[in-house]
C-alpha cells in the first residue's frame, strides 16, 4: 500500500483516482479504532466520535507548513533564499534571524546567487530592501552581511585575529555606553572576514574575555544570531529545530 501511495504522487501532479482508491480501502472498524485511540476525537453523549476542534486546527496548520516546506525544497536554492529573505523583511524583526542565517551560513557564491535571484524576483537588491525596511542598530550589520563576499581560502593571519578579538571584546564590554553594532569595527570584522579567520577570532575572544562571544552578547539577539551562525552553525540550527 505504501508503494501505491508513493506511485500516486509520482510525476507531475497527483493521481487522485489512485489515492482515493487506496484510502477507500480503510474499513469501518479500522476507522473507528483510529478515532477512539487518538487524541484528535472525543465521544459525545450520543456515542459519536467528533473532531476536537483545536486538534483539527493543529493538523491543518501542520499540513500547510509541510506543504510550504515541500514547495521551498523544490525551488532552486538561490530563489529559495531570496524568497525567504523577502518574507523575513516583510514580516519584520521577529524573522530577522533568517537574514543572519542565510547571510552567515552560505558560501560566497551561494549568497551572490541569492542576491541575483532577488534582483530578478523583486526588481531591486537585497541591500536596498534591508536599508529601507530594517530599523534599529542592526541595520548596518545586516547590510554588510548580505553584501559580503568572503574569502574562502585557508590563510589566517593569527596576529590580526588576536587583535580583532580584543576589538570585539572591548566593544562588548563598553555595551552600556555604546551598542556593539554602532561600532564600525564590529560590523567590519563580522561581515568581511573569512569564516576560518573568524574561528580564530572567536577562539582568541574566549581567551581574552573568558566567555564565548555568543554568551557575552546574549541580550543582543540579532548580533547573537550572526555570531552563532558564523561560529557554530550546526549547533545553531539544532537549537532552531528543537524550539
Amino acid at each position: 500500500m505504501v508503494d501505491a501511495v508513493v506511485k500516486s504522487f509520482s510525476g507531475f501532479g497527483v493521481d487522485e483516482n489512485s489515492l482515493i482508491s487506496i484510502l477507500g480501502k480503510w474499513n469501518k472498524d479500522e476507522a473507528k479504532n483510529f478515532r477512539t485511540r487518538t487524541k484528535f476525537f472525543i465521544e459525545d453523549d450520543r456515542h459519536f466520535e467528533k473532531w476536537v476542534v483545536d486538534q483539527m486546527d493543529k493538523i491543518k496548520r501542520e499540513f500547510l507548513r509541510f506543504q510550504g516546506v515541500i514547495v521551498l525544497w523544490t525551488m532552486h536554492p538561490w530563489e529559495r533564499d531570496a524568497r525567504l529573505i523577502n518574507e523575513a523583511l516583510k514580516d519584520g524583526p521577529k524573522l530577522y534571524n533568517v537574514l543572519a542565517e542565510i547571510a552567515c551560513t552560505r558560501l560566497s557564491d551561494e549568497l551572490l546567487g541569492a542576491r541575483r535571484a532577488y534582483h530578478s524576483l523583486y526588481d531591486c537588491s537585497i541591500e536596498e530592501d534591508v536599508a529601507s525596511l530594517v530599523t534599529g542598530d542592526e541595520k548596518k550589520l545586516f547590510i554588510a552581511l548580505v553584501s559580503s563576499y568572503r574569502y574562502e581560502g585557508l590563510k589566517v593571519h593569527e596576529e590580526t585575529a588576536k587583535s580583532e578579538a580584543k576589538t570585539l571584546s572591548n566593544a562588548v564590554k563598553n555595551a552600556a555606553k555604546k551598542h556593539p553594532l554602532e561600532d564600525e569595527d564590529v560590523v567590519r570584522i563580522l561581515s568581511i572576514r573569512s569564516k576560518l579567520h573568524l574561528k580564530s577570532v572567536f577562539k582568541y575572544y574566549k581567551e581574552v574575555s573568558g566567555e564565548d562571544m555568543e554568551e557575552d552578547v546574549d541580550t543582543y539577539w540579532n548580533l547573537k544570531h550572526a555570531v552563532e551562525c558564523l561560529s557554530t552553525p550546526h549547533t545553531y540550527f539544532i537549537k532552531v529545530r528543537n524550539r
